[in-house]
């Protein structure tokens, strides 16, 4: 298995520790010629949405992206890459890879004071996982076929419709593998 992880912005190389961790190859894309390469599965990290969109269609990148999940290639998006991935955000108008029938509230929890950390369930995953929050957003409703994985104070932050898996919180930036161990069983 060799997984893709976007790596124009955000937290990538914490992905890339976790896979290493879990015996998974992977391996960044910056460009065209990294994204032409065989994968299984990709990862969007967390970062700053709009940067990671400029760059994206600067790379000529957003088309393939979109097109190979669309055509059900796994994803999983972490914080911005949740909203990249969202049909809407709520307070936010640019084009988007809109691949998952979800709405979405960008930087919903505030400014970076508004960071937070709490342990959650998810439905699937397990309990008590930490949830590390920054500048984070959160899911205000889903479509049809969306399965709401885990909710914290009311508000969903973490979600799967089929082949792509999103949350709101930052996995990477804690020692615990299950979030990714569970990306990689629906990639299985």
């Amino acid at each position: 298995m060799k997984i893709a992880i976007l790596a124009l912005q955000g937290a990538f190389e914490e992905h890339q520790k976790m896979l290493a961790c879990l015996g998974v190859d992977s391996f960044l894309v910056r460009n065209l010629n990294d994204w032409n390469q065989p994968k299984d599965a990709l990862v969007i990290p967390g970062g700053e949405s709009t940067a990671m969109l400029r760059i994206m269609n600067d790379e000529h990148l957003f088309e393939p992206l979109r097109c190979a999940i669309m055509d059900g290639l796994p994803v999983m998006g972490t914080c911005a890459g949740m909203i990249l991935l969202a049909k809407n955000v709520e307070n936010d108008s640019r084009e988007r890879l809109a691949t998952m029938d979800i709405t979405v509230l960008r930087n919903a929890y505030g400014r970076q004071l508004g960071s937070f950390y709490v342990d959650g369930n998810v439905e699937g995953v397990g309990e008590n996982l930490p949830m590390t929050f920054i500048r984070a957003p959160y899911i205000m409703s889903v479509g049809d076929g969306v399965e709401v994985l885990a909710v914290v104070d009311g508000k969903i932050v973490a979600a799967r419709q089929k082949s792509q898996l999103v949350c709101s919180f930052h996995p990477e930036l804690t020692d615990d593998l299950r979030i990714h161990q569970f990306f990689l069983s629906m990639v299985e």
